[in-house]
């Protein structure tokens, strides 16, 4: 007799391979699956790294990259698209057009966009086809300014990456203290808060894919944009603090931290 259906969140992650385990895929099964959801993987890139360096990569064929999307949609529901990697302006307008056909689907958008400074305009491609589809994006402070060039502030990166269409971004990692880290969460109502965290003695691979998926899995569970990005940023500090040494670069966030003893 067949299983009835389950009510578990399902989110669909669409980013890299990293072989090492801290970032990219590994990070969103592995955050998703300690917060209660189920996560559908969708590959954009092959990665050839280790917890301290990129050595090589290659990118997903777009029309790979498609349907590896729609054989999933097709088959399961989806209640969330946490998008943290697209390595090429033709799977940004890949996932445009995924995206043109699921609207009611939420976005989380978490673009790594030093990371490929080798792809002319792939900048361009984001601020233009994926931020108006998009609920919340994440960005360091490194890629704000990228994607906003004219902004000389934070407030004015958000600002001027609002007019696109996206309702909230929050930027994290802001330096501004020896004991500290501040992220800054920036509404389109003009509303803004900064949330402070104890700054943590190590380098860490991953933090920023961890963050993208622990609020993806608040927002797909229902709470509140505001509930979801301090609980994500929460369990993201948790499994930093409890970070391991599993190689020998940076050290890798502990995503099952709660159930560790």
């Amino acid at each position: 007799m067949p299983e009835p259906m389950t009510n578990t969140p399902v989110v669909m992650s669409i980013s890299n391979h990293d072989p090492s385990g801290g970032g990219g895929i590994s990070a969103a099964i592995e955050t998703l699956a300690s917060l209660g959801c189920h996560c559908t993987p969708i590959i954009t890139k092959l990665a050839a790294r280790d917890t301290a360096t990129l050595k090589d990569s290659q990118i997903t064929d777009t029309s790979l990259l498609i349907q590896q999307i729609r054989a999933v949609l097709e088959d399961i529901t989806i209640n969330l698209f946490c998008i943290s990697d697209l390595a090429s302006i033709g799977n940004v307008e890949a996932v445009h057009t995924i995206l043109s056909d699921y609207p009611d689907i939420p976005v989380v958008l978490h673009p790594s966009i030093s990371a490929h400074d080798g792809e002319h305009g792939l900048d361009t491609a984001i601020r233009t086809l994926l931020l108006p589809q998009t609920d919340i994006t994440i960005l360091n402070k490194a890629d704000a300014l990228t994607l906003a060039p004219g902004a000389d502030t934070l407030s004015a990166c958000a600002q001027e990456l609002m007019e696109y269409g996206c309702d909230n971004i929050l930027i994290t990692g802001d330096n501004n203290s020896n004991t500290q880290l501040s992220n800054h969460w920036f509404a389109h109502r003009g509303s803004s808060q900064k949330y402070a965290w104890e700054r943590l003695p190590y380098s860490y691979h991953g933090a920023g894919s961890t963050l993208a998926a622990a609020l993806s899995g608040y927002l797909a569970h229902g709470l509140s944009m505001a509930e979801s990005i301090q609980q994500a940023q929460q369990f993201t500090w948790q499994a930093l603090l409890k970070g391991r040494r599993i190689g020998m670069g940076e050290l890798l966030p502990d995503r099952m931290h709660w159930c560790q003893k």
